[in-house]
């Protein structure tokens, strides 16, 4: 297997986390290359459920080696939650197994405060924030004031990244937001201990990348959240805070772009989303509830219920031409199941005219009427279907449908949340 990079193409939740679970098989090393603990991926295999936040999906796998790159940024208390909770259920997440970078930025509780704060202040439309810092993180890397794992290595140095942090920070909670002060010595010692359960797994993961691919061996890239929350190509303000595209993978873990190799984009047989921002295609009737029902559209960062709607057409172009996706992987095919007839947007209409793309603007979204193309249903239950051949006349007829549109192979088909649950085509 060639180098993989998996990506979202829709507004997250699209199923990557059993996809890359199910490609690390033939992988060498598994890679988070952005993102925080606001993206959740959840793994069926066999009776259990695990859900991960930090920790690339890969962990699954003995063995297999997982990489946390410096694009991301990483809560050292959730990450050290979900290193017992693996543990407790028999999976090995010592230093050779999870290594982070240095370079990678760390969430702290004072960016969590924050977070919250704003969301709460913000009048209008929220931007449906999950609370966890991630912005706000962001934002003190961008404004070179951040604190990254490295630093925990040294206690003075951190005290003084925090003492710095807290000069500004102090201000706007007590004389914007009306709030508390944060003492130094409080949130140093909320954070030390697991910033030295951190300290244990730092590495060099740029080297570690490239004397993999230097020894011919696979490597796996594993986005977070889809390519609509992108912070420059999304559904601006309503995004997340990194750059979720398939380029922004040389960048958050420090290889060459030309390592990319095939670029999966996940698509999911409809449409959902969490929290605010617009939705074209969004449905408010039984049709919805029967979507959010058997796909069990729950956030598993937050628990948060998932907008549902019929598959869009233009958010996915727009995706492929991002991306540059060679290969479609559809999820969440059998939650189809039992609908007489299927809608799929096609383009939008926005002041007379026909668009195949999403408008660049921000609002714009939210001013288009969909396009639609109505497809026939299927009424049998596809979850135990394990070839091409298994599957009902109308759910090939509607894959087809969509490879015609986008141009793009879809070469594997999950039916299911366990991983025995996929059918591989090839392209």
């Amino acid at each position: 297997m060639s180098n993989v990079v998996v990506v979202g193409t829709q507004w997250g939740d699209e199923g990557k986390g059993k996809i890359v679970d199910l490609l690390t098989e033939n992988a060498d090393l598994v890679v988070r290359f952005q993102g925080g603990n606001n993206a959740g991926h959840t793994l069926v295999v066999g009776e259990k459920t695990f859900i991960l936040h930090l920790i690339p999906s890969g962990i699954l796998h003995p063995g297999k080696v997982c990489l946390i790159g410096n694009g991301v940024v990483l809560d050292p208390e959730v990450f050290c939650r979900e290193l017992d909770a693996l543990a407790a259920r028999g999976v090995d997440v010592g230093p050779e197994r999870i290594v982070i970078s240095p370079k990678t930025h760390v969430i702290m509780p004072y960016h969590k405060v924050l977070d919250k704060l704003r969301e709460e202040k913000r009048t209008g439309e929220k931007i449906g924030t999950t609370g966890r810092g991630i912005g706000p993180c962001y934002e003190d890397k961008a404004a070179r004031v951040g604190v990254r794992a490295g630093d925990f290595r040294s206690k003075n140095l951190l005290r003084a990244k925090i003492e710095h942090a807290l000069a500004e920070k102090n201000a706007l909670f007590t004389h914007f937001f009306g709030g508390q002060a944060l003492k130094v010595d409080d949130v140093l010692d909320e954070v030390l201990e697991s910033g030295r359960r951190l300290v244990g797994h730092l590495g060099d993961v740029s080297e570690r990348i490239a004397e993999t691919a230097a020894a011919g061996r696979s490597i796996l890239f594993e986005g977070a959240q889809g390519t609509h929350l992108d912070i420059d190509h999304g559904t601006y303000p309503f995004v997340t805070s990194s750059n979720t595209v398939a380029g922004n993978v040389a960048a958050g873990a420090g290889c060459s772009p030309g390592m990319l190799g095939r670029i999966l984009g996940i698509v999911k047989a409809y449409t959902t989303r969490v929290g605010s921002g617009p939705f074209p295609t969004e449905l408010f009737d039984t049709v919805g509830e029967h979507l959010q029902q058997q796909g069990g559209e729950f956030g598993a960062t937050t628990g948060r219920k998932r907008r549902c709607g019929w598959l869009d057409l233009p958010l996915l172009r727009e995706s492929i031409r991002l991306n540059g996706v060679t290969e479609i992987v559809l999820t969440k095919l059998d939650v189809l199941s039992g609908l007489e007839r299927i809608r799929i947007c096609t383009g939008y209409a926005l002041d007379g005219r026909e668009l195949r793309y999403p408008p660049q603007g921000e609002g714009l979204l939210a001013e288009v009427q969909p396009i639609y193309d109505d497809v026939p249903g299927w009424s049998e239950d596809i979850s135990t279907a394990t070839t091409w051949d298994d599957l009902p006349d109308a759910a090939t007829a509607y894959i087809r449908r969509l490879e015609q549109e986008l141009k793009v192979p879809v070469t594997i088909l999950s039916v299911g949340p366990d991983r025995r649950q996929t059918i591989q085509r090839p392209a």
